[in-house]
């Protein structure tokens, strides 16, 4: 039987968003209760806020925009992984020590990360786990076409281009802010639609994940 797990998380105003961007507005503006015949709200945010994908362009300048992403990449047969509790950062050792399936071409990092989102309401924490340049290195060897991770950036804190650089200059597609929490380990059907934005350097996308 056919199990549909939603990955993606709420865009609510007050949910954690990288440091220094706008938090998120949605707000009715036309209101029945005030006589307008239908309820019209406004929304605004960040094109990287919550669950959603990086196009090349939001660090490579003459990399492609979200519109133009490929979607048999962004459809598809999908790994989840545990990284290991006491991990600080997934580099090129504990991506060799994980069970990745050799024909795997995309990947979700569960991490500890995934804890965070059992509280919503917290702010941003930047003590989440990401993935560093050697780790990068190694999912471009092992041909991954796309990899997603538990937080609001595929990279460590502070140290967001060397990752992002080596995954975004491969064609990787990169989805950040996945909701893991009660997704066990295994082999999924991925189906990730980010907004098609045009000329956009990322999109909001709604993700889930098919099992059986």
């Amino acid at each position: 039987m056919m199990k549909i797990i939603d990955v993606t998380l709420d865009m609510t105003p007050g949910m954690p968003v990288w440091p220094g961007q706008e938090n998120v507005t949605l707000e009715r503006h036309q209101k029945i209760e005030d006589g307008a015949h239908a309820n019209v709200s406004f929304f605004g945010a960040s094109v990287h806020t919550g669950t959603h994908v990086d196009a090349p362009f939001h660090f490579l300048p003459d990399g492609d925009t979200v519109e133009k992403l490929p979607l048999d990449v962004l459809v598809g047969a999908v790994q989840v992984v545990q990284v290991p509790s006491n991990a600080i950062v997934i580099n090129r050792e504990v991506i060799e020590s994980l069970r990745i399936e050799p024909i795997v071409e995309r990947i979700l990092f569960k991490t500890t990360n995934s804890d965070f989102w059992r509280r919503p309401e917290d702010p941003f924490n930047q003590h989440f786990i990401g993935v560093d340049e050697s780790g990068a290195q190694a999912l471009v060897e092992k041909k991954m076409k796309l990899v997603g991770i538990d937080y609001l950036s595929v990279s460590p804190f502070k140290k967001s281009q060397p990752t992002h650089d080596v995954l975004l200059g491969a064609g990787v597609i990169i989805i950040e802010g996945l909701n893991l929490a009660n997704v066990s380990v295994g082999k999924y059907m991925l189906y990730c639609l980010p907004l098609k934005l045009k000329g956009a350097d990322g999109a909001p996308a709604r993700v889930i994940l098919v099992e059986g």
